[in-house]
């Protein structure tokens, strides 16, 4: 008998869902097991009735609820609600729902301000008042992950997760078991560069910079990216981006890792921890230009990024 399966997305791209398509042939052997009752980012489905003609919000009764995005907004929250409602397992996809993901940067700001720059500070855009329609929901006053609002019963990070691990997490379920999650290594564990522990010093280098590498050469023959003197969060991030097959995907592009699997684990400081994962090699934190944001820049929920209260006049 198939199991139920109920999927939503809150504030998020769909790159998740895609995810999940490209289980590829893993997918194939889930379907006949898996009955997807309700996922709109790729079947058509009304929250309030088939016909949208309905008073409230409709969600059907699923074994188990997955979803991508994290809560900006007041629907965003009534959606989230519900699910957990009708799911016996709720899983939280990608770094959005785990962590806050990208969207989580605005919380550096009062939503006012974001608001104020949005519609009326972009040279690109003509100055508009807020929105003011009551069919527009509400902002939440911050941006959250999901586990901020409700229970989260399993959490699979990645922007976007890795196919590997959404159909290893949801064959785990229909074995039988009721905890799954990656193993708390970081990205560096499985990182196969050479590393001599210093680095030439100077200002670190932002993300975009080139490498020096030889393309002939094996990525086992390059030199660690912060080494480099290159920004690179592989210190502070959850090992994992490249499925069950190792060398993580950043790395393999000769790019440093930009931390989109979050923590290492529950309770961390990625941005204190990364500080010290700079000052070990002889590099100074204060060169890298808007550290607090790029050292959380998948993690803005859960008071990583909060606003900073301006300081008294002097």
């Amino acid at each position: 008998m198939a199991v139920n399966v109920a999927s939503e997305w809150l504030n998020a791209c769909s790159g998740c869902e895609i995810s999940i398509l490209n289980t590829g042939e893993a997918l194939l052997d889930l379907l006949a097991q898996l009955n997807f009752v309700h996922i709109p980012a790729l079947v058509d489905s009304k929250y309030f009735g088939p016909l949208g003609d309905g008073t409230s919000l409709q969600i059907p009764e699923a074994v188990v609820g997955i979803v991508s995005g994290g809560v900006r907004n007041s629907e965003h929250k009534h959606v989230l609600e519900e699910m957990r409602k009708k799911v016996k397992v709720l899983i939280a996809l990608g770094s959005c729902a785990a962590y806050g993901g990208v969207p989580a940067q605005a919380n550096m700001w009062k939503p006012e301000e974001v608001f104020e720059k949005v519609f009326r500070g972009c040279v690109t855009t003509n100055p508009s008042p807020n929105p003011e329609d009551p069919n527009v929901p509400p902002w939440t006053p911050t941006c959250q992950a999901l586990d901020e609002v409700t229970k989260v019963d399993i959490t699979i990070p990645g922007c976007p997760p890795h196919p590997d691990w959404i159909a290893d997490a949801v064959m785990a379920l229909l074995a039988g078991k009721t905890e799954w999650k990656l193993p708390e290594r970081s990205v560096c564990d499985t990182c196969p560069v050479i590393r001599e522990k210093k680095s030439g010093g100077g200002p670190i280098k932002r993300m975009l910079a080139n490498a020096e590498f030889n393309p002939e050469e094996g990525i086992d023959k390059m030199r660690c990216l912060n080494e480099q003197g290159i920004f690179c969060m592989g210190p502070v991030t959850l090992a994992g981006c490249n499925g069950k097959s190792g060398v993580p995907r950043c790395i393999q592009a000769r790019t440093p890792c930009r931390g989109c699997f979050g923590p290492i684990r529950k309770g961390a400081k990625p941005m204190v921890d990364m500080m010290g994962a700079l000052t070990s090699v002889g590099l100074d934190p204060k060169t890298l230009v808007d550290r607090r944001a790029i050292m959380n820049r998948y993690i803005g929920g859960h008071g990583y990024l909060t606003v900073i209260p301006a300081r008294p006049a002097r």
